[in-house]
């Protein structure tokens, strides 16, 4: 394995939608050619030809869940071993070895390759087309709550000037249809405004409907995985299906402490002198992140053990943010742990399969009053990941 390893090159990959800028880089860091290729068909093609001079390749593409996935998805359906490099990796790299943050294709692709050939435990990119089919109707799903969203807010700006007061805030397409038939604007402008209200609220009315398809679907596609994410109270079928996108293999993350970093509950130490504090990170996986967020605001919004949890941490002296921190900490601990029993479970049943014995994952369960860690941002990980299902110290 280490003579493999010692004889690999690594192509590293600086991805856009029409091109993309390798380098091939040895394990000693020299660099043994580089290029630019469309991604067309023909540009794919004299890509491969040049990569297929090492038979022993891995190819570190940038961005593998954003820009870099259409050309790693290509790469993997040719037999091709890809891993993921982080755009944050990189442009730490590229300041490290250039000095300052000029950025190039020829530059970036350079830094790509060296992370590739330094860094240890990148993730490997698989071709899992269940995860690929939730990637897409997830992505249409959140599209659809941004338009709704956006068409809400722009019958509310029209309400406002064709009612006195406006609307009430939670306005749904029958009440605004409602509302609208009690308005008969005599001037040129209030006709105007009225018939674009009719006209967004059509709009309100078909993507309700799509978002009502996009969450039965997802449900349906959340079930032949075997994910029990939806069991949490506060995550819905967008949201674990976020986390299962996001995520990938959660055995990658050796402990619930690494794995809230990624998530970006993890505090971060802010300590000075005898000052000691921590405040809230602002790195990590936003997306999921949102998704924590959401968890814990619907869990504040119910009698849950969330309230409870979040009240007694008031009643303690935190303010309402460091509480809402605290209480979403907590939140991906949980996650964490359901996640990781759904894996073992996979392992012996396959996706879908029936439970057995639960009397270990019923630390997972959705309140936040199981035991779990207010560790800061995590040390280096240990070499051998942590399957069980112990609970954090």
């Amino acid at each position: 394995m280490e003579e493999q390893r010692a004889s690999r090159v690594v192509i590293g990959m600086d991805p856009h939608k029409r091109s993309v800028t390798i380098e091939v880089m040895r394990p000693d860091e020299s660099v043994a050619v580089g290029g630019r290729f469309a991604t067309d068909q023909g540009g794919y093609a004299a890509m491969l030809e040049v990569a297929r001079a090492w038979p022993e390749r891995v190819w570190a593409v940038e961005g593998c869940n954003g820009i870099g996935r259409h050309v790693a998805v290509r790469l993997i359906a040719d037999g091709e071993q890809v891993i993921d490099v982080p755009p944050r990796l990189s442009a730490r790299v590229r300041m490290f070895a250039t000095g300052q943050g000029r950025k190039t294709d020829a530059t970036d692709a350079h830094s790509i390759a060296l992370v590739g050939v330094r860094m240890a435990g990148l993730r490997p990119v698989v071709d899992d087309e269940q995860l690929a089919v939730l990637r897409v109707l997830v992505d249409r799903r959140r599209a659809l709550g941004e338009d709704h969203t956006r068409m809400v807010s722009q019958l509310h700006h029209l309400m406002l000037e064709l009612i006195p007061g406006g609307a009430k805030k939670d306005l749904s397409a029958a009440q605004a249809k409602k509302l609208l038939a009690t308005v008969r604007p005599r001037d040129l402008a209030g006709r105007a405004r009225r018939r674009v209200a009719a006209e967004l609220i059509s709009d309100l009315e078909r993507v309700y409907a799509r978002k009502k398809a996009a969450n039965k679907e997802l449900s349906q596609l959340l079930t032949a995985t075997g994910t029990s994410l939806t069991g949490l109270h506060g995550i819905g079928p967008s949201g674990a299906a976020r986390l299962l996108v996001e995520v990938g293999d959660i055995t990658r993350f050796p402990d619930n402490n690494h794995f809230a970093s990624w998530t970006g509950t993890a505090p971060i130490d802010a300590s000075s002198g005898d000052h000691v504090r921590h405040r809230l990170s602002r790195g990590g996986n936003r997306q999921i992140n949102r998704v924590l967020h959401i968890m814990a605001t619907v869990q504040l919004r119910n009698p849950t053990e969330g309230r409870a949890f979040f009240d007694r941490t008031k009643a303690r002296g935190k303010t309402s943010n460091e509480a809402m921190r605290l209480l979403k900490r907590r939140l991906s601990d949980i996650v964490f742990r359901t996640m990781l029993a759904d894996a073992a479970r996979q392992m012996t049943t396959g996706p879908g399969g029936q439970q057995g014995d639960d009397s270990d994952s019923s630390a997972a369960g959705s309140q936040p009053h199981t035991s779990s860690s207010d560790k800061p941002l995590p040390g280096p990980a240990t070499t051998h990941p942590r399957t069980g299902l112990a609970a954090a110290s």
